[in-house]
């Protein structure tokens, strides 16, 4: 079963293809995009224990020339230093414009790769190969890379489409169950901010695609491709619509600034706590009925994910801490912090105009 959805951006369009069986498939989807016989993958320590080598194996029968390199996996990963070591790897295997990079990973990997791939020679052409639910679903597709600061998450780097987006749903099988979970919050905030009966769905076949039904995780994969997809095509460069994908990332961004890009809080629990706290503002601005955020922690509880601050084990920063810390978001404009507020599950819209008082009050309320 193969599911394909466009991303169309005039001449940077691509296809996301959402299949499974990788190995069998690989070489077939990566030869419209070889224009030489020499491909870079770049991936952590994790996924190249479980993967790397029968990857390379299988190209180097397709008598393609491979190089690769493995990083410490994680959060962290996404810094200069890393940035630098890659850049320097991929100048010291003297890739040129017309080879291939592969980001052969999970969302660090994706942005990381995607950021050193957009630098070096002004552009080499990449494809991600996500392997966890959260870049499936999210960091893969759009074109963002990036590295992490100390002021703030993904405060450097620039837009670069990858020539492709190739995801098998058997990764997935691998990773354990917080990981997973993690990925499934970004999932449930496409349903929260633009597609009610995607939402509805998920409340009745979430169960089974954490069990692992091949047929149902490639259709949420592709589900939630095709959200982020349609919006992408309309607004690539985060100047309108696009913003609405970061529901929940304005509060989820700051706690995981707030517990230093450790696995103290997994980015994909940062947003599911995040979409929690966006539904408690937009009821506390008087915009939806308290049935709404009961609805959704209710849901994401009976999953087994995060919806509070109090969840996070360790220390957290204080409420103003966090508050400073959303003043380093991307989306702020004239010093002017910006809210993607829900009006309802499957509705939701960027607003300017938002008491601070009400969003301390909604952080205290989650502690």
């Amino acid at each position: 079963m193969i599911q394909k959805v466009n991303v169309s951006l005039d001449k940077n369009s691509y296809e996301i293809i959402i299949f499974n069986n990788f190995l069998n498939n690989i070489l077939e989807l990566l030869k419209p995009h070889l224009k030489q016989k020499k491909i870079a993958i770049i991936t952590d320590k994790n996924v190249g224990n479980l993967y790397l080598t029968s990857f390379v194996e299988v190209l180097t029968r397709g008598n393609v020339e491979v190089v690769s390199l493995c990083i410490s996996p994680g959060e962290a990963s996404k810094d200069w230093a890393t940035l630098k070591n890659v850049v320097d790897w991929i100048l010291e295997n003297k890739l040129e414009r017309d080879d291939l990079i592969i980001a052969f990973g999970g969302g660090v990997i994706g942005d990381l790769v995607g950021f050193a791939s957009s630098i070096v020679r002004r552009g080499i052409e990449y494809v991600q190969v996500p392997t966890s639910l959260l870049a499936q679903v999210d960091s893969s597709v759009g074109g963002k890379t990036g590295i992490n600061s100390k002021f703030g998450k993904n405060l450097i780097g620039s837009f670069f489409h990858p020539k492709a987006v190739l995801i098998d749903v058997d990764f997935l099988n691998t990773l354990n169950e917080r990981q997973f979970l993690s990925g499934f919050g970004e999932v449930i905030k496409y349903g929260l901010l633009g597609s009610y009966p995607f939402f509805e769905w998920l409340e009745k076949n979430s169960k089974d695609i954490i069990t692992g039904d091949t047929e149902k995780r490639i259709k949420v994969v592709s589900s939630s491709c095709k959200i982020k997809a349609e919006i992408v095509s309309r607004d690539e460069k985060e100047r309108g619509d696009r913003a609405l994908l970061n529901l929940g990332h304005t509060f989820g961004h700051s706690l995981e600034a707030g517990t230093e890009y450790s696995d103290q809080l997994l980015h994909g629990e940062g947003v599911s706590i995040g979409c929690c706290l966006a539904f408690d503002l937009s009821y506390k601005l008087g915009l939806c009925s308290q049935e709404e955020p009961s609805r959704v922690r209710s849901f994401m509880k009976s999953l087994g994910m995060m919806t509070d601050i109090a969840q996070i084990q360790g220390k957290v920063p204080d409420t103003e801490t966090l508050i400073n810390l959303m003043k380093q978001d991307k989306k702020v404009k004239n010093g002017q912090l910006h809210f993607i507020i829900p009006r309802r599950i499957g509705e939701s819209f960027v607003s300017d105009n938002v008491n601070i008082g009400d969003v301390l009050s909604v952080l205290e309320d989650s502690r």
